[in-house]
């Protein structure tokens, strides 16, 4: 299956919305002096990442739905797998995670809603002439 053309594939590799070859973020996101830092615009097809200020504010509730979602996931896994778990070792593992997957969560909910608003387009052709202003 060749799912380059997807959002899951711009998700996972942290790619491109437009074309899914350039990087999205500076840096990987446990570089903690650059965590969630955007290149301005893709290095391969030259579409800006932001098309206006403040656009990335939205991504705080998909980092929340996402947080949520793995805060109930790993409560429900410890009351199947460890039923007599005491409550404080309960809301330690999952502050834990949380706390750990932090960077990651921030990551991922940008280029979330990046892609929710971005649609893919592929590579640019040489000679086309974009200019990196295409929203």
């Amino acid at each position: 299956m060749d799912w380059k053309g997807t959002k899951l594939y711009s998700i996972i590799k942290f790619k491109c919305p437009y074309c899914h070859e350039g990087q999205f973020f500076l840096a990987h996101p446990y570089n903690l002096r650059r965590a969630g830092d955007l290149l301005d615009k893709c290095p391969v097809c030259h579409r800006r990442y932001t098309i206006e200020p403040g656009f990335y504010f939205g991504a705080m509730y998909v980092s929340y739905a996402m947080t949520v979602a793995v805060a109930v996931s790993i409560w429900v896994a410890i009351m199947v797998l460890a039923p007599d778990m005491a409550l404080h070792w309960q809301a330690a593992i999952i502050i834990g995670v949380i706390v750990l997957g932090g960077p990651m969560f921030y990551a991922v909910s940008k280029i979330v809603w990046a892609n929710m608003f971005f649609d893919y387009k592929g590579p640019v052709e040489e000679g086309s002439g974009t200019d990196g202003h295409e929203a």
